[in-house]
């Protein structure tokens, strides 16, 4: 009987833990199963609401219709009738140009043939009913100061300063654009220049002009020149009525270092750096104010007069350089 008994004891303990074990694996499947629904509810519910998304028509990219939104280029010329010709069969087609003027400083005024063939160039080249105005700056007096007159009938914030022998691709210009629409207050060009202290005075005071090579063997640059900039158009009005006019009667005198002017007065005003855009140029003109000798001593002497003015140093240096990462395969 005890035998029995302890038997039928070990049986039902065998059940019980039997039972237990039964309930809660029930219950861990079935936290499983309501775990496992309600993810794929989430699932089902996150799928549906990015194809109700991924269905509906993205809106349209936006168009530059107010001409503000667009840019205006500035090409100082004189007397290279077939390079001016050229650059503005090429600008004409960039899509977001808004207007052209051209600075003229020349004695006579531009004859009825070149009138012609430009406003026939840039009526071709104008597409999708987008008419791009063609203007001629008139000015009495030759001067470099006119390539930075202010212009009243300007309709555009962005302003576009390139000669007349230097032409970009519109892809880069567009992007140089973009760049400037980010920083609307500097300057942003495809030419970097340099300066620094000149060690050999010791005071600190004295500065050197640096050229191309410069920037390359530094890697750092402290102005981009107008001969292919961006900036605001309200640098034209404090060009010629707010900078210290003896760096205007300067640049007439000596007929050189109008940007480097520039380059001063802007960072002068904002107290930071251009923005150098990589970009490829094409020199179309053989000959130029660069080209003759001691064009760095030159340079260099407008840089110390000009700092003389200013009291001081405004140019900001900088290592940084905008780069299109769409058209190269490393970045």
């Amino acid at each position: 009987m005890r035998g029995s008994c302890w038997w039928n004891r070990r049986t039902e303990q065998r059940f019980r833990h039997l039972a237990i074990s039964t309930v809660k694996s029930v219950k861990i499947k079935i936290l499983l199963c309501c775990c496992v629904a309600f993810t794929l509810l989430a699932l089902s519910t996150s799928a549906s609401s990015f194809v109700l998304w991924n269905n509906q028509t993205p809106p349209p990219p936006p168009r530059f219709l107010d001409s503000r939104k667009g840019y205006s280029i500035v090409m100082n010329t004189w007397k290279r009738y077939d390079l001016l010709k050229q650059s503005i069969k090429h600008y004409s087609s960039c899509p977001r140009l808004d207007s052209v003027h051209i600075v003229w400083s020349e004695p006579d005024p531009p004859s009825d043939v070149l009138l012609k063939y430009l406003h026939h160039v840039v009526k071709s080249k104008s597409k999708n009913g987008r008419l791009v105005k063609l203007k001629f700056d008139i000015n009495k007096e030759d001067s470099l100061n006119n390539r930075f007159k202010e212009i009243k009938d300007l309709e555009t914030d962005a302003v576009f300063s390139i000669d007349d022998d230097v032409i970009f691709p519109c892809s880069s210009v567009e992007f140089a654009f973009d760049v400037w629409q980010s920083a609307p207050d500097t300057m942003v060009g495809f030419v970097p220049r340099v300066h620094w202290v000149d060690s050999l005075e010791g005071n600190g005071n004295k500065f050197r002009y640096g050229g191309w090579w410069s920037v390359w063997w530094t890697g750092t640059y402290s102005m981009v020149l107008s001969k292919a900039a961006f900036f605001h158009k309200k640098y034209f009005n404090l060009y010629t009525t707010e900078m210290p006019s003896s760096i205007r009667e300067y640049v007439t005198k000596n007929r050189n270092c109008e940007d480097i002017a520039m380059s001063f007065l802007v960072a002068n005003a904002t107290g930071a750096p251009p923005i150098w855009v990589k970009g490829k140029i094409f020199e179309i003109g053989s000959t130029g104010i660069s080209s003759l000798g001691g064009h760095s001593e030159r340079r260099t002497e407008c840089v110390n007069r000009f700092a003389a003015v200013y009291r001081g140093m405004p140019l900001v240096s900088t290592s940084v350089k905008a780069v299109d990462s769409r058209n190269i395969w490393f970045w």
